[in-house]
């Protein structure tokens, strides 16, 4: 009997390993390019472009991995980001971003409180509160830390 149970015990945790913890996902990963498509063909978003132009008629495209791509907006109506966006579109920079209330990006990024990306920093990828269409509530955000794709 004690066998069994040991047994049991070890094909549970060895599972929790395995397929991560049974809890809800409140972290992520980073946005898709297919789902920034998708968000830039819907949304009603006041959307000021920076970095490497981004066609809004075909979006983005493979090629665009090379690049980060990072969305950042104003405000938060459930869970969806919107209001005045900036779209940047290019490498390593530190993006001074005042009145960001949400954000979303292709690859991992930090976003700090204070203009010089620096202050309390966040991963993107650890993500507390997952918004619709692969964004992050992150109220409070005053800089981006772009690193490298």
């Amino acid at each position: 009997m004690q066998f069994s149970t040991l047994t049991s015990a070890l094909v549970l945790a060895f599972a929790l390993i395995a397929n991560g913890s049974p809890t809800a996902e409140t972290g992520g990963t980073s946005q898709t390019i297919e789902q920034f498509n998708e968000w830039l063909a819907n949304t009603d978003a006041n959307i000021t472009y920076i970095g490497t132009p981004i066609d809004k008629r075909s979006g983005l495209d493979a090629r665009s991995a090379l690049n980060t791509v990072v969305t950042y907006c104003s405000q938060r109506s459930a869970d969806i980001c919107g209001g005045s966006c900036t779209v940047y579109n290019g490498g390593s920079a530190c993006l001074n971003t005042p009145n960001t209330d949400c954000l979303s990006a292709t690859n991992n990024v930090a976003f700090c409180d204070s203009g010089s990306c620096d202050g309390s920093c966040n991963n993107f990828a650890d993500c507390g509160t997952r918004l619709d269409g692969g964004f992050c509530y992150t109220p409070g955000t005053g800089s981006i830390n772009v690193g490298n794709a």
